[in-house]
C-alpha cells in the first residue's frame, strides 16, 4: 500500500510541477536570460574598461617618450587629451599637461589647470593638495601674501604629507609680506623637525640663521 501512495504522491508532485512550469516557466526563462545578459554586460564593460586603460597607458607612455625627445608640444597634446578621459592615467596626464603649460610660459594656463585638479572630487585628497601647492608655486610671484597663507593653512597643519612644503611656502609668503619674525619662527620649526626631509631641514636652518636678529 505504501508503494501505491508513494507513486500517487510522485504523480501529484509531477503534475503540480508541470502546472507551475506551464504557468511560470516563461518568466523563469526570461529571468535567466536577463541574468545572463547582465552578467555578459558586466564582463563586456570590464573588458572595455581594461582596453581603455591599456590604450591610455600606451598613449601616456608615448607622450613620456616624446618628452625625452624634447618634443614638448606634441607630448602636451597627448597629455591634454588623455587628461580629459579620467582614470589613473588621465589624472597623471592632467598633471603633466599642467606642468608643460608652466614650462612653456603659460603660467596662467598652468594655474587654471592645477586649480581645476585641486577642485576635482575624482582625485584623492593628497593629489588635490598637491595640485593646490603647484598652483600656489606657479602663481607665487604675482599673488597676495595673505591669500597664499590662507590657502596653505589646511596643508600646513595636521598629518598632511605636504606639511613641510606648505610651511616652507608660508614662510616665504610671510617674508614677502614683510613679516620676518613670523618667517623666522616657521624656519626654526622646520629646522627642528627631525621627521621632515633632510634637504628641507638644512635649508630652513640656513634661512633661520640669515633671519636671526
Amino acid at each position: 500500500m505504501s508503494d501505491i501512495f508513494r507513486e500517487i504522491d510522485e504523480e501529484l508532485r509531477r503534475d503540480n510541477l508541470l502546472k507551475l512550469w506551464k504557468q511560470y516557466g516563461r518568466y523563469v526563462i526570461a529571468a535567466a536570460v536577463v541574468v545572463m545578459l547582465i552578467a555578459g554586460g558586466i564582463v563586456a564593460w570590464r573588458n572595455h574598461q581594461l582596453s581603455l586603460r591599456q590604450a591610455q597607458s600606451e598613449r601616456y607612455q608615448a607622450a613620456l617618450a616624446l618628452l625625452q625627445q624634447g618634443k614638448d608640444a606634441e607630448a602636451a597634446k597627448i597629455f591634454t587629451t588623455v587628461g580629459t578621459e579620467g582614470g589613473a592615467y588621465g589624472q597623471l596626464a592632467a598633471f603633466e599637461a599642467a606642468d608643460l603649460s608652466a614650462r612653456s610660459g603659460d603660467v596662467k594656463g598652468a594655474i587654471a589647470a592645477y586649480d581645476k585638479l585641486a577642485a576635482s572630487t575624482d582625485l584623492a585628497p593628497e593629489l588635490r593638495d598637491a595640485a593646490t601647492l603647484l598652483s600656489i608655486m606657479n602663481g607665487f610671484a604675482d599673488s597676495d601674501p595673505q591669500t597664499i597663507i590662507d590657502r596653505l593653512k589646511p596643508l600646513a597643519g595636521g598629518d598632511s604629507p605636504w606639511r613641510g612644503t606648505a610651511l616652507d611656502l608660508t614662510a616665504a609668503a610671510k617674508l614677502k609680506a614683510g613679516d620676518q619674525t613670523g618667517a623666522l619662527d616657521i624656519y626654526k620649526q622646520l629646522a627642528a623637525d627631525t621627521a621632515g626631509p633632510e634637504g628641507l631641514r638644512e635649508r630652513a636652518a640656513e634661512m633661520a640663521a640669515i633671519l636671526k636678529p
